[in-house]
């Protein structure tokens, strides 16, 4: 079946194309590794690989990519001006009395972990900035070779004005923001020729003197833009022109508009087919972030008792492009919901088949638009259905699985406790005998005490009510 995406460069919806035929070339801008990513940057991550696996179901081999970034990244970012203010690593290394490197170190080894907690897939290739400042150096230099760059005694810049639809992206005027309602500035430099234009590499003098992670490079010491890096890496792994780039929707008027510009100048040929972009999670409707001390990470679901799964089960109730409402009953909500789905997988046998017509519907909503709400949906009318055999209803619901990675096989560690267990053992004794009007009894004596039970195959299945 074909996909249809939503390409936020053409504002429409439109067919999957893919370059190769049977693969995907996919880069998703990855975390700033100076602190644990709270759950709006999870869902981010979620929906990626909920995109990824839907590729992947349809048979395609998925390039994808991933990056850490652990240099450039100023602070000023949060204020619209992301060549302004501090690096972020520089800070946390300062916050911790530990160098950047330990900083990064520490941070994506707790990314790592909460992505497998999110049965996320591990990326095709995870690479740090740090390790491509060779490709960014050159990237540099072509631009200023092809005249899109020039040197000042603080950086070398990108011009935008010698670039065509510069913001083609975002749908801004370059006029627009030159009068003032854009990111850029000509105070932090006064030798910048427009305030739009973005630093591809700082040196080490003025407010970056005392930095601490610089290379040497032909412009003098210093260290890369955040913008230059994501070109640079992007290409290294998958070449001068992506099928896919995904990030969030703050990235539009700045990062990924910066993104463009460069690479296109610098490689001459189209950077990116399909743009994707998230929306926000909000927590309580307020915006999520550590100034407004909402700024939940993953360990705090976990420390609250709560299933990782539940919370990817949470992410799939709304479109990667609407914005989601996080609250703890919702993710309670989310977490019975799962059982029951995983009840209805773990309490049936092996030998199924996949129910066709339900197949063409999920099919027909995580392909248009990557609708898996939809898809969700569809599940639920699986498990709903009387007509439907339990056998084939798990294989239905394990080949939608194969998208949602909810892990609906996995059965849950029981502790069944000694009366319990002395009912069930009981029961297969009935069974054997064929004392079936013995067996029912036990089953209800076994439902009053808050356990269901259910004959296969492979004896009796237990679990919570």
């Amino acid at each position: 079946m074909e996909i249809f995406l939503h390409n936020t460069l053409s504002g429409k919806k439109e067919l999957f194309k893919p370059l190769k035929k049977g693969h995907v070339g996919m880069y998703h801008c990855g975390p700033t590794v100076y602190w644990d990513q709270q759950l709006g940057n999870m869902r981010a991550m979620v929906e990626a690989d909920l995109i990824r696996r839907t590729f992947m179901l349809d048979g395609y081999d998925v390039n994808y990519v991933r990056n850490y970034t652990d240099v450039g990244h100023l602070t000023g970012d949060n204020q619209g001006d992301a060549d302004t203010g501090e690096d972020r690593m520089e800070k946390a290394a300062r916050r911790e009395h530990a160098a950047p490197e330990k900083i990064a170190d520490k941070y994506i080894a707790n990314f790592e972990r909460d992505i497998a907690l999110l049965n996320i897939l591990p990326a095709t290739h995870s690479p740090r900035a740090t390790e491509h400042i060779a490709d960014m150096i050159d990237m540099v230099k072509t631009l200023i070779d092809k005249g899109y760059a020039y040197v000042t005694p603080l950086a070398v810049y990108f011009d935008v004005t010698k670039f065509k639809d510069y913001t083609k992206l975002s749908g801004q005027k370059l006029d627009d923001l030159e009068s003032g309602e854009g990111h850029g500035s000509i105070a932090s430099d006064p030798n910048k020729k427009h305030p739009q234009d973005f630093a591809l590499w700082f040196l080490k003098t003025g407010v970056h003197t005392n930095a601490l992670q610089t290379w040497p490079s032909p412009w003098g010491e210093g260290f890369p833009g955040w913008h230059i890096e994501c070109s640079a890496m992007s290409k290294h792994f998958l070449g001068p022109t992506l099928d896919i780039h995904m990030g969030g929707v703050e990235h539009v008027s700045i990062h990924h508009t910066n993104e463009i510009a460069q690479s296109e100048a610098a490689n001459g040929v189209t950077f990116v087919d399909y743009w994707l972009h998230n929306e926000h999670l909000v927590v309580d409707n307020k915006r999520m972030g550590k100034s407004e001390g909402n700024a939940l990470v993953v360990p705090d679901v976990v420390a609250k008792g709560f299933d990782p799964l539940a919370l990817r089960y949470f992410f799939l109730q709304a479109h990667y492009r609407s914005k989601q409402n996080f609250t703890w009953q919702a993710l309670e909500a989310s977490q019975t919901a799962l059982k029951k789905m995983r009840k209805a997988v773990v309490g049936a046998a092996d030998g199924g088949k996949i129910d066709k017509s339900y197949q063409e519907g999920f099919l027909t909503a995580v392909h248009d638009d990557f609708n898996f709400p939809a898809g969700l949906a569809v599940a639920w009318e699986v498990i709903k259905d009387p007509k439907l055999s339990d056998m084939d209803k798990r294989a239905t619901l394990l080949y939608f699985d194969k998208v949602f990675g909810l892990e609906l096989g996995k059965k849950e560690e029981l502790a069944i406790p000694a009366d319990v267990q002395k009912l069930l053992d009981a029961r297969a004794a009935a069974r054997i005998g064929k004392d079936f009007k013995r067996s029912d009894e036990l089953r209800d004596e076994i439902s009053r005490l808050g356990y269901e039970v259910k004959d296969s195959p492979n004896g009796q299945i237990i679990a919570k009510k």
